[in-house]
């Protein structure tokens, strides 16, 4: 394993392109600046120093990606389905041979830790040979019969797709999003997130170099307010796959409209962990503790509220306790660091914020410190835990994207289930038991897209994933992917002269 001084020398180099070049935009193969010039600096929450330029783009650069989108749609739909599954396993191959410069890059620009974005390129790898190897059977459809006629079904790919992505595990969300499109045979306009762009933009030169033909995938950098909005408002954009806030994803909703645009939101969640008292505690802890503050707490899928049943509470609250005060925080690049510096400074407020907001609704912050102060000067929190939470205080019912835990204990099977579901939230949940009837019981009340009984969250590609309520809309992996990105057509047959209405007047 390399040292920490051997991660940031290598990181350094890599960042030095970005800094001498900027982060441009790729429309139609080319690397090209905002058309009127405009940059934004992107800092790194490690030390808040610039990393780069980044093209600003507003609707005259989106109106040229989706013109560049629509052009290479023709050819990139016909290809065959063999031929895009080769092509996009070269890309999976080539994100490999990257993967140190991905990982790298990727923790000065997020502040996540490198153990974790250790295995972002293989992840995201992975995605695009799971959709590569689907690609061939991706038009599939069914043979329905009747008497007389036969029903054939198929899907073509929905047109060119913009994707909106977010700043938390940008690269691999970028990949789970862009591969499965690519592979239905869309092509894309891409806006990545503005507080992370630099895996982005290496991201399109791989899959160029690998042989991606040029129009397919288009990246353009910006604001939400300017680029994000032409997207979403853009005619010639079919379908708009979305990762991030519930908010955002209202206005990116309203502002398709017009253009009876398809959405496929993933958005935010409360998501909770419910530990029964005839649970396996130490392993329950271990997965709490995992889930909340791994790659900072600012995932979708964290889980952020613990409801613990009342007659283990005190216990299973100071084992956490114990094993959330023993996690380093530290640079992103020093191997032994588990939680790293927030994505930027006014997220770090956001989240310190909510840890005096809890201190005065009246919960005890058993764990954590509003006022820890990290290395380099960069965005840096401790993990937090909260006890003594009631489930109508704010940091139980709002998502504070931060390693920041809260405890709030039950009496019964129905009132954890009541506490479960009394958010606006429905993306995952968590349940502890060794008692399988209620693991049955349980699950079927609880509301949200995705529930794991007796596991943190562990992936399985084919499995659908999405949420519930303020969660979001539609499903991604699996087959479910190619549902949003491509259309079914019925195509019936008639197998027998069957009668024909006359509407002459000489029959009926």
């Amino acid at each position: 394993m390399a040292t920490f001084e051997e991660n940031l020398s290598k990181a350094n180099r890599f960042l030095a392109r970005f800094v001498s070049d900027g982060v441009l935009n790729q429309i139609g193969g080319e690397a090209v600046p905002a058309q009127d010039g405009a940059t934004f600096e992107s800092i790194s929450p490690v030390d808040l120093k610039p990393l780069a330029k980044v093209a600003r783009s507003t609707a005259p650069d989106v109106d040229l990606a989706a013109e560049a989108a629509k052009a290479a749609f023709p050819a990139w739909a016909a290809m065959p389905g063999e031929a895009r599954k080769k092509l996009l396993h070269r890309i999976a191959d080539a994100i490999e041979s990257r993967a140190e410069e991905i990982a790298l890059v990727e923790c000065m620009d997020t502040g996540q830790a490198l153990r974790f974005m250790s295995k972002a390129a293989l992840r995201g790898a992975e995605n695009f040979r799971f959709f590569a190897d689907r690609a061939p059977a991706s038009r599939d459809g069914q043979s329905l019969r009747t008497p007389g006629q036969v029903n054939m079904t198929t899907r073509v790919p929905i047109g060119p797709v913009g994707v909106i992505t977010p700043w938390n595990t940008p690269f691999m969300l970028s990949t789970w999003k862009i591969a499965p499109a690519l592979a239905a045979g869309c092509t894309v306009v891409h806006k990545p997130a503005e507080f992370s762009p630099l895996t982005a933009r290496l991201l399109v030169e791989i899959a160029e170099e690998a042989g991606l033909p040029k129009g397919v995938w288009n990246l353009v950098n910006g604001f939400g307010e300017d680029a994000g909005k032409a997207l979403t408002e853009h005619p010639d954009i079919k379908a708009i796959g979305f990762v991030g806030e519930s908010r955002t994803g209202t206005q990116i909703m309203k502002q398709g409209a017009d253009t009876l645009k398809r959405v496929h939101f993933e958005l935010g969640g409360k998501n909770p962990v419910i530990v029964f008292a005839d649970a396996d505690l130490e392993r329950a802890a271990d997965a709490a503790v995992f889930m909340i503050y791994s790659l900072n707490g600012e995932r979708c899928t964290s889980s952020s509220r613990l409801l613990v049943e009342e007659s283990i509470y005190e216990r299973f609250t100071a084992m956490v306790a114990e094993r959330a005060s023993r996690i380093k925080v530290g640079h992103p690049l020093d191997p032994a660091t588990v939680v790293g510096p927030l994505i930027h400074p006014v997220h770090r407020k956001k989240v310190t914020d909510y840890l005096a907001l809890g201190q005065a609704e009246g919960a005890t912050l058993a764990v954590g410190d509003a006022g820890f102060e990290g290395p380099d000067g960069g965005c840096y929190v401790r993990p937090a835990l909260f006890t003594g939470v009631d489930n109508r205080m704010r940091i139980a019912q709002e998502e504070i994207f931060g390693p920041v835990l809260v405890a709030i204990p039950f009496r019964n099977e129905a009132e954890a289930a009541a506490l479960a579901n009394d958010v606006r939230y429905g993306l995952t949940g968590y349940l502890w038991t060794s008692d399988v009837t209620r693991a049955f019981r349980f699950t079927d009340q609880l509301e949200a897209g995705m529930i794991w009984v007796n596991s943190e969250n562990i992936r399985h590609l084919p499995t659908p994933f999405g949420g519930v309520k303020s969660s979001g809309i539609g499903r991604d992996g699996g087959d479910w992917s190619f549902e949003f990105y491509m259309e079914t057509k019925n195509i019936a047959f008639a197998t027998s002269a069957h009668k024909i209405p006359k509407l002459d007047g000489h029959g009926g």
